[in-house]
């Protein structure tokens, strides 16, 4: 399998194709690779798999979470492969609302995308199959942390990296609530990356860039974009274990440190 991803093509053995089918919204398909395992595609391109899945949800879900002082009410807009949901179960917080559009993504995942998904059922997570966009405006003062867990900004996933989104979920937010999403590689695509981080430099008092390796991801680095009402910083105190296989303490204080030419890419 090709996906091609504008100048650059990647390309992928796979051994099987487990599920295909349309949704109202997409093509959903969950094949095995030789190399990567299981892994969930939507329209020809691939958002995560068995093999390194669980960095960029661990990664996405686990910073914001650590950083906030006290989450107990999570908003999750996306993730339909439901890893970024298992994470967040992993503390303990008290609610997650998971706002996913396409319920066959979940069905499909939290089926045959164990690796990813953890077979999720935790009674505190509520899936909304809805408008992500439109869930946002309808929200006020009322989340400890939200991650936008969205796929490449085309199409209507378009939408969810502009300035008029961001500034909804701000105001979901409690006043010393977290966004995170998701910001594409700052190697291939640094102009969505920058446009990212100098939108939540104009709508939160802080604001920051890390990133993460992901094999699976055109050129390995991809980007993570917070912002906060008030204040956050890495506690001195020991992080609980959590099972993870990437996320340690260790990384998360050096996924801030971005190497010199990507933030010259991003910051300047």
């Amino acid at each position: 399998m090709e996906q091609d991803r504008g100048n650059l093509t990647v390309s992928y053995r796979l051994k099987e194709i487990i599920f295909s089918e349309k949704s109202t919204f997409q093509h959903v398909m969950i094949a095995d690779s030789y190399d990567f395992g299981r892994m969930l595609i939507l329209d020809g391109v691939v958002q995560t798999t068995a093999l390194d899945g669980h960095i960029y949800n661990e990664m996405i879900s686990h910073v914001p979470l650590f950083l906030h002082k006290n989450p107990e009410k999570v908003l999750i807009i996306g993730g339909g492969d439901c890893g970024a949901a298992k994470e967040v179960t992993k503390h303990s917080v008290k609610e997650v609302h998971m706002v996913e559009i396409d319920e066959l993504v979940v069905t499909a995942c939290s089926k045959l995308l164990p690796e990813v998904s953890g077979n999720l059922s935790d009674p505190r997570v509520s899936f909304i199959f809805a408008d992500g966009i439109e869930f946002a405006k309808n929200a006020e003062l009322e989340y400890d942390v939200i991650i936008v867990d969205s796929s490449d900004p085309e199409g209507p996933a378009e939408q969810l990296f502009e300035i008029e989104f961001y500034q909804h979920l701000k105001n979901a937010l409690k006043d010393d609530g977290i966004l995170v999403c998701q910001s594409q590689s700052p190697l291939f695509q640094p102009n969505i990356t920058r446009k990212t981080f100098n939108s939540f430099q104009e709508l939160f008092a802080y604001a920051d860039v890390y990133y993460a390796v992901v094999p699976t991801y055109p050129g390995g680095f991809w980007s993570f974009t917070i912002g906060s009402k008030s204040p956050f910083a890495i506690s001195n105190d020991p992080l609980p274990d959590l099972g993870t296989k990437y996320f340690n303490k260790e990384i998360m204080i050096n996924s801030f440190q971005l190497p010199e030419f990507l933030s010259e890419k991003i910051k300047y």
